[in-house]
Parts: structure tokens; C-alpha cells; sequence
């Protein structure tokens, strides 16, 4: 089994490209023993994870939404899936966009005004829509120490304030989880996101329930 992994993986080694630096997929789970790889850690295109005996893992894939669970053997990470050899893999497509998944450092760096202006008009003129969450209770990557505000903008809602601190921060510290806080939002509500001098627009899927929902559904990247 060693030398077919071995192998494999020296096949893998020629063909995988250079590490790229923007994220594929994060780690939505991690069961046994798989080296080198932690719950939500992102993973890039290139990346070769080799899982032990009765080891799997559960990979959701940024830009196409697939979710993917893969049962020992070796794993390759691709741009919008992976390629598993001597192991087992079982995919579904959930929802989620990718819009909310990846913030652009244009979009960071406007202000609440502009970022409305932005969103609220398409390229023929039309009303946009804003980034998608598919779950009330979003998965926020933010850097640890600043203070986050979530505001409603299509309607009153108390403003949300968080301090991005101590326990309060999941995942090494870089993510805080609306659900493991309690804290959920309203389904159909438009949101503006401040943390520091970042505004970011989404909104909250009208069919968004409390249940549990992947990461990948509800995750909105402020950083």
C-alpha cells in the first residue's frame, strides 16, 4: 500500500501545477489521521493530501461549489475539484457564491456608499444581485482584534456588533461563526458588513433556515 502511494503521489508530483496563491477549497472537516491539513484551512490548486487508514476528509471547492467527501488514499487539489487515487470520493453541488466567497480589494476599499452605488446597478443599467448567503448564521473570515458591524439596509434590524477577539474566533483564529455564537440573521435581509475601513454588501437567501448549512453556503471572506 505504501509503494502504491508512493507512486501515486510521485505521479501527482509531475503533474500538478506550481501552488497557486489564491485558496480552491476550504477544509470543511477532518476525521483520522491526514497530515498537515486542519479544520478550515484553505487549500490551493496543487495541493497533495495523502489520508491515512479509515481517514477521510470534506473539501468545498470556492468557485464551482462542489462539496466533496473523499475517503483514504491521495488527494490532488484542483481549481475546482479534486482528483483522488487509490481513496473514495463522493461529490454534491450545494448552494453558494462564489461572489460571497471571494471579497475583491476593490470592493474592500469603498466606501458604504459607493459599494451601494456599485451593487445596486448591473452592467445594462438593471438592478444587480448582491452576493448570496445561503445560511442565516454566516461563517465571517476577518483578522482577529478589530470590531465587526453588520447593518440591515432594506429594513430596521438592530445593528450587530462583535468584537473579534479571544474565544470569540474559530478556526486558528481567523473566521467568526454566527452559528456557533448563536447569532443569525434574517432570510431575504440586504447587509452591509464594516470591519475598519472595509464595506462589503450581501444578503441572505429568502429559503435561508437555522439548520446546518456548509461552510461553503454561508462563508463571506473579509479579509
Amino acid at each position: 500500500m505504501k509503494s502504491l502511494i508512493g507512486a501515486c503521489v510521485g505521479a501527482f508530483c509531475l503533474a500538478a501545477p506550481a501552488l497557486a496563491e489564491t485558496p480552491a477549497a476550504i477544509v470543511e472537516d477532518v476525521q483520522g489521521k491526514v497530515d498537515g491539513i486542519a479544520f478550515m484551512d484553505y487549500v490551493a490548486p496543487g495541493k497533495i493530501i495523502k489520508l491515512g487508514p479509515k481517514a477521510s476528509i470534506t473539501l468545498s471547492y470556492l468557485k464551482s461549489c462542489q462539496r466533496e467527501t473523499i475517503s483514504e488514499g491521495v488527494v490532488l487539489v484542483g481549481a475546482e475539484q479534486s482528483t483522488v487515487q487509490l481513496g473514495e470520493v463522493k461529490r454534491e453541488k450545494v448552494p453558494c457564491d462564489s461572489n460571497a466567497a471571494k471579497l475583491s480589494e476593490r470592493e474592500a476599499n469603498q466606501s458604504a456608499a459607493t459599494t451601494f452605488r456599485t451593487m445596486r446597478s448591473d452592467a445594462k443599467g438593471g438592478p444587480a444581485k448582491l452576493p448570496t448567503l445561503y445560511g442565516v448564521s454566516p461563517l465571517v473570515q476577518a483578522k482577529a482584534g478589530g470590531t465587526l458591524v453588520i447593518e440591515r439596509t432594506d429594513g430596521k434590524e438592530p445593528t450587530i456588533s462583535i468584537p473579534l477577539k479571544g474565544d470569540a474566533m474559530t478556526g486558528g483564529g481567523k473566521f467568526y461563526d454566527f452559528a456557533k455564537a448563536g447569532k443569525t440573521l434574517t432570510p431575504g435581509g440586504s447587509y452591509l458588513a464594516v470591519l475598519g475601513a472595509k464595506r462589503y454588501a450581501f444578503q441572505i437567501d429568502a429559503s435561508a433556515t437555522s439548520s446546518p448549512t456548509p461552510i461553503i453556503g454561508r462563508l463571506l471572506r473579509l479579509e
